[in-house]
């Protein structure tokens, strides 16, 4: 009798940043992967900013790019602007933005997806997932069925999603995609718990509307890196964005409207990102600042559409277009496409394990904006995570488990699956303690031999890692070297404001010296011809931290003791004397792996991490 199924390793349900990552982790690494998708034309769509990276972003990208991901490839061949933020401050937060072509982004990675041996890319929207023994079987809207071992959810903000402008309320995906009615009744079912969160775009803008003369512009870096290392060609600064306001009247449109904005009006039940705010939120909220910064930024290099980044709205469409009329440099502008807001249903992430399987299901994953957080990027770390620990699940391995100390990604999983979220969560430099040791500029050094390790990078990727170490090297040697006190030394020491040493000394340690570096080394004694500036730049901030990269490698030997205490998962907490009521609740709840994971619940306190230290080791 034939099946009425078809049958994979892994199949991969959403097509966005995370479900991108993790199809192809899953493929590359010898599953056969179905990657189902409610619209192809949504693959890898940049459905609110047309960019790649920024703050505490860059070292994700440059996280999943060591991994053996896609994201960094595809930003570098997509990018139309490029620019280190913060590049004034300290290396810990210096963090890459590439602008990239919205439509290039999408036609490139469906592409790569395409090309992949063991992945198969298919349309449809997925209504049902059942256990059938160790398998999962998903059922499409069109009556077909497949099963596989493992599965990574990554429906993105699919999921009921409701598109809402002012008191219009249409059952959508973003940009007028079809949503996913019925998988969260599915998931219910399940026993998995959901969360209602909602989000925002801004409008866009025609270019030849807005008056740029009146705005500051914002040309892109030419001496920048790309965000991967498998990329030999630096992006080009094809555009440029510009630096714009609103005004005193801006703000009075909004506050004479504010009961027309649908989280005032209720017509907004979901709770929305703290930290990317409507337009009305943060006038509201700021009721002191007269004025607010937008960014005025090209959706891509063939359209004259214009995105105006810092002013998302779900005010009705009349108010939106008052709104905009009243910004500088915008009194004349045409809305192409009106502001939104969409509200989405996603998972409770305290229901999954540091590894993003679910911790009821075995072989059922999680990841991206499904989990509660925001961005592309949070997205595409979640899901190379995902993917990576599908594929060990399915082959019977130990799964990837990547601590605080050694990732962003790290931090961003612990965050989510540890202390919950009430609200869409975002990846920042702050949320890092160890940040100065996870810098963007280090990420393959921290990462590429586990990305080796899991199998997904590939013999030339391992081979210009290799490469790249050996150089690293080399320049430390040198900088073991001394340098006499004599006319090179002294002009040197003159021109940068230093003290002539007594006595010979190694460039390293006199580099550790304020106002001294190793390119003003590289000069004087004209050393490193031919070395790549990024490889001097690495090299240059780990000799002048030196002091702070070894506290912070103190706290993290500290922080390990912790981590390498391990809790049985059938562990009786309520059995327990000692622990608070509170503590029982919450620990019986996340269950977690060891005593480090513990202490970062929150309603966990210190006494009672004390009190469980002992009944563990009891």
């Amino acid at each position: 009798m034939k099946e009425n199924f078809e049958k994979f390793d892994t199949i991969v349900v959403g097509a966005g940043h995370a479900g991108c990552e993790a199809a192809l982790a899953l493929a590359r690494t010898g599953n056969k992967t179905l990657l189902l998708t409610i619209s192809l034309d949504a693959i890898a769509f940049l459905a609110c900013n047309p960019s790649i990276g920024g703050t505490a972003k860059g070292q994700l990208v440059a996280e999943v790019d060591a991994l053996g991901g896609e994201m960094g490839i595809n930003a570098d061949k997509t990018a139309i602007q490029i620019r280190m933020l913060n590049r004034g401050k300290g290396p810990a937060v210096q963090s890459l933005r590439a602008q990239a072509d919205k439509k290039a982004y999408h036609i490139e990675m469906k592409k790569t997806l395409e090309r992949e041996e063991n992945l198969f890319v298919r349309q449809g929207e997925v209504v049902d997932i059942k256990l059938v023994g160790e398998e999962k079987e998903v059922t499409t809207h069109l009556g077909l069925v497949y099963r596989a071992k493992s599965v990574v959810f990554a429906t993105g903000v699919y999921l009921k999603s409701e598109i809402i402008i002012g008191q219009s309320r249409e059952a959508t995906g973003p940009n007028g995609f079809k949503n996913a009615s019925k998988l969260s009744d599915s998931l219910r079912g399940l026993g998995i718990e959901l969360l209602r969160f909602k989000t925002g775009t801004p409008v866009r803008l025609h270019a030849r509307s807005v008056d740029c003369s009146q705005m500051q512009l914002q040309e892109g870096d030419e001496d920048i890196y790309p965000f991967s290392y498998m990329s030999d060609k630096k992006p080009e600064n094809k555009t440029v964005c510009y630096l714009t306001y609103t005004t005193p009247q801006t703000h009075e449109i909004i506050r004479n409207n504010i009961e027309k904005a649908p989280a005032v009006s209720g017509e907004i039940k979901g709770i929305g990102p703290r930290y990317c705010p409507s337009i009305e939120t943060k006038v509201v909220r700021f009721a002191d600042k007269e004025r607010h910064q937008l960014f005025l930024e090209p959706e891509a290099l063939d359209t004259q559409e214009m995105y105006l980044q810092g002013f998302s709205t779900s005010m009705p469409a009349d108010i939106q277009k008052d709104m905009v009329r009243s910004v500088i440099g915008m009194e004349k502008a045409e809305i192409m496409r009106d502001a939104y807001a969409i509200e989405y249903d996603c998972i409770e992430p305290t229901q999954l394990k540091p590894t993003l399987e679910l911790k009821s299901v075995k072989g059922l994953f999680f990841a991206g904006q499904i989990n509660g957080t925001s961005g592309y990027e949070e997205a595409a770390a979640q899901g190379i995570i995902a993917g990576i620990n599908a594929n060990l699940y399915n082959k019977g391995k130990e799964q990837l488990v990547l601590k605080r100390s050694d990732a962003y990604i790290g931090v961003l999983i612990d965050d989510i699956v540890t202390k919950g979220t009430n609200e869409p969560y975002r990846m920042m430099t702050s949320r890092a303690e160890y940040r100065l040791l996870l810098r963007q500029d280090n990420a393959d050094l921290r990462l590429t031999e586990i990305g080796r390790r899991v199998g997904l990078v590939n013999d030339e990727r391992y081979a210009r890692f290799v490469e790249k170490q050996k150089k690293l090297q080399e320049i430390e040697e040198v900088l073991q070297q001394k340098v006499k006190v004599d006319e090179t030394l002294k002009r040197l020491c003159e021109e940068n404001g230093e003290n002539l040493p007594r006595e010979s000394m190694k460039i390293h340690d006199l580099m550790r010296r304020n106002n001294l570096d190793i390119f003003k080394f590289a000069k004087a004694y004209n050393l490193f011809a031919g070395i790549d500036k990024t490889l001097l730049d690495v090299v240059n901030t780990k000799v002048k931290y030196e002091g702070y990269l070894q506290q912070q490698e103190d706290d993290v030997k500290k922080m390990l003791a912790n981590e390498k205490v391990l809790i049985p998962i059938d562990f009786d907490y309520a059995a327990q004397r000692g622990l608070r009521t509170e503590a029982i609740e919450k620990l019986s709840k996340i269950r977690p792996l060891n005593l480090g994971q513990a202490s970062r619940i929150s309603g966990v306190s210190p006494a009672d991490i004390s009190v469980l230290s002992i009944l563990i080791k009891k």
